[in-house]
């Protein structure tokens, strides 16, 4: 599984951003889908996940109202649009590929990772 991130900028607090993640490779269909972000000095942690099918979605507390993560089966693209962004938004952002729904907020073993996009949210 190949994960290719793109979307991020530098912004003022208040504005949006939409960021793509493209996926590839085998079985990619059968993963469920997540974006973390990890700010400097801090660990990655969970933004949103997804199902292919969109069926299934969750989102971290921080960013419940203000992101909303979609998945394009057809372009086996995730997005992840973001609204109204804060100071405390900034991070790389990482797109992530989980064997299972269960475990899409945690980090772990069997996850793949795409290069991760710089946010940066000026205030």
């Amino acid at each position: 599984v190949q994960l290719q991130a793109s979307g991020g900028g530098l912004v003022q607090a208040g504005d949006s951003l939409r960021l793509s993640c493209a996926a590839s490779g085998r079985g990619v269909s059968s993963y469920a889908m997540g974006w973390f972000r990890q700010a400097p000095g801090k660990e990655r942690k969970f933004v949103a996940g997804i199902t292919w099918d969109s069926a299934l979605s969750q989102y971290a507390d921080s960013v419940k109202g203000r992101f909303a993560i979609s998945a394009n089966h057809t372009k086996s693209t995730v997005y992840l649009q973001m609204n109204t962004l804060k100071p405390e938004d900034t991070a790389v952002y990482y797109c992530a590929a989980d064997p299972s729904w269960r475990t899409i907020k945690i980090v772990s073993r069997g996850d793949y990772w795409g290069q991760g996009t710089q946010v940066t949210v000026s205030s």
